[in-house]
């Protein structure tokens, strides 16, 4: 049976609850531009009934390159996180890549994400549900869904049971990926509320030689399919200008379309639950 569980006080996620919106830009930038972010985000979410939370790495340690920016490091960018959570008095989620790093990011943020690549690495996962906060889990793009049962036992055997899984697409020959819409239903049958993150789902891994590409028009159509699966969140990655964002604006949403996807996925949402 999928469990429902409080990601943050009185947000609930699961079967029967609002959808979860899970969105911001991939990797910490200017203050600036996250609060614009946040605000736009929440606003829509708000006149629109769903939960929010503000999302960004305060580090990208898996850049293709080693010239690529990585974000503002752990003290600056969980202080970023800190500021947008006081201000909008909305959650935070950022990724941790390592298991000491999983404590003092629980200190600031309300969700842990473990990425993709780094799903079946049992210290990290271990250190991340021994904090206690609930921990959302990329699927790997090498795994099968029925596969991360083993990590949920991971994470479970802390006696922490506030565990989300997220289907961010598999990998299909070089430089692309395949959502296969099974997938969200074999994961959430494991009993985890499940996400979608409709913007890696449409990336092009190391597609550009030295970063990914994307193809962002498919943002939306993979969306709205996944609503119509069934999920209990959707993960976004947003930026007001794509183009010059700092990590992965290939395969970002454009920050002025998140209201009429937003619109649309849950009018699909409340057919489905």
């Amino acid at each position: 049976m999928q469990k429902v569980f409080e990601l943050s006080k009185g947000m609930m996620i699961g079967p029967g609850q609002p959808l979860v919106v899970i969105a911001g830009p991939c990797v910490v930038e200017a203050l600036d531009i996250c609060r614009r972010i946040a605000e736009t985000v929440q606003a829509a979410c708000a006149e629109l009934g769903l939960s929010y939370i503000f999302k960004a790495s305060f580090d990208k340690a898996n850049r293709t390159s080693i010239d690529s920016y990585r974000g503002q490091g752990m003290d600056e960018g969980l202080a970023l996180l800190a500021c947008i959570r006081e201000e909008f008095g909305c959650p935070v989620l950022t990724d941790v890549h390592e298991p000491d790093q999983c404590a003092l990011a629980a200190e600031v943020v309300d969700v842990l994400q473990i990425p993709a690549f780094l799903c079946r690495q049992t210290d990290l996962l271990v250190a991340a549900a021994a904090t206690g906060q609930p921990v959302n889990v990329k699927k790997g793009q090498f795994l099968a869904p029925e596969d991360m049962a083993s990590v949920i036992k991971k994470l479970a055997s802390t006696g922490n049971e506030r565990i989300a899984l997220t289907e961010r697409g598999a990998s299909f020959g070089y430089h692309n990926l395949v959502v296969d819409m099974r997938s969200l239903v074999i994961m959430r049958e494991l009993g985890c509320p499940v996400i979608f993150d409709a913007t890696h789902a449409v990336q092009l891994p190391g597609g550009r030689g030295t970063s990914s590409g994307g193809n962002r028009e498919f943002v939306a159509p993979l969306a709205r399919a996944a609503a119509a699966t069934g999920i209990d969140g959707l993960f976004l990655e947003t930026h007001p200008e794509p183009e010059k964002a700092l990590s992965d604006g290939a395969n970002s949403l454009r920050l002025d379309d998140v209201q009429t996807l937003l619109a649309k996925i849950k009018e699909i949402h409340g057919l489905v639950g």
